[in-house]
């Protein structure tokens, strides 16, 4: 496996939107920077990534892993990246270091990872055919009570939900030792159809059980959708 590099890339917000409108892609943000990296720097050349914007700014950095380095990736985008591009995600500005070759196993770690948790369906349920992309939360509903009831739903934690989705994608890596949800919404993604589902962010913290799989998942991603800003796991030391 070449040696992961994790990116930096400051991107001015105004200029992004412009080019997002341009392009029509406004309607999904994560659609609309997967095609601006695919154009920048080649295809699944930045992924996962994710876009880190405080609230009221005009500025945002996007983080990434790649396997390219920093000379790799600047000189695509000064031959093939076109101007307009270029004035969004300026290549000169792009900042990286290289991640660990191997992570000792036992290894505690804090992370930040923003999820769609989502589940492809095996066969029919309710109303969706089989292969319907679903809500990890609604699939649980109507794991635990077929016919729907309100109640089921009532019963059933949609933070617990999400975080045991969140222990399965990890399992085989790491271990997950805590996890709570500070942020949660529904939005829309165009994939090709315009498909609505749940986007979370968790803060938590986990533990290294196999380094080459963890690795792995580093450069994978946590679930689907990781070509649209989801599932880049952003670590950090752990608590005490």
């Amino acid at each position: 496996m070449s040696t992961l590099h994790m990116i930096s890339l400051p991107l001015d917000l105004r200029c992004f939107r412009q080019w997002a409108a341009m392009r029509r892609l406004a309607g999904d943000e994560g659609r609309a920077l997967h095609h601006l990296l695919t154009e920048t720097f080649g295809k699944g050349a930045i992924r996962p990534f994710r876009l880190m914007v405080a609230r009221g700014a005009r500025t945002a950095t996007l983080y990434g892993y790649t396997g390219r380095d920093r000379d790799s990736l600047h000189r695509t985008a000064q031959e093939t990246g076109a101007p307009e591009a270029l004035a969004v995600v300026d290549p000169a500005r792009l900042a990286d270091k290289a991640m660990p070759t191997s992570w000792r196993e036992g290894r505690r770690l804090a992370f930040d990872v923003r999820v769609r948790p989502v589940r492809r369906l095996r066969k029919p349920a309710g109303v969706f055919p089989k292969g319907a992309e679903v809500d990890a939360f609604l699939t649980a509903v109507l794991r635990h009570s077929p016919q729907g009831r309100p109640e089921t739903a009532e019963r059933l934690a949609r933070e617990a939900v999400y975080r045991g989705w969140l222990a399965e994608r990890l399992e085989g890596a790491a271990r997950l030792d805590g996890a709570r949800m500070v942020r949660f919404q529904r939005t829309r993604a165009e994939r090709g159809q315009a498909l609505e589902g749940p986007d979370a962010t968790f803060h938590g913290e986990l533990t290294v059980t196999d380094s080459a799989a963890f690795s792995r998942l580093l450069a994978a991603g946590v679930g689907r959708h990781a070509a649209y800003g989801y599932g880049m796991l952003l670590l950090r030391p752990a608590g005490g």
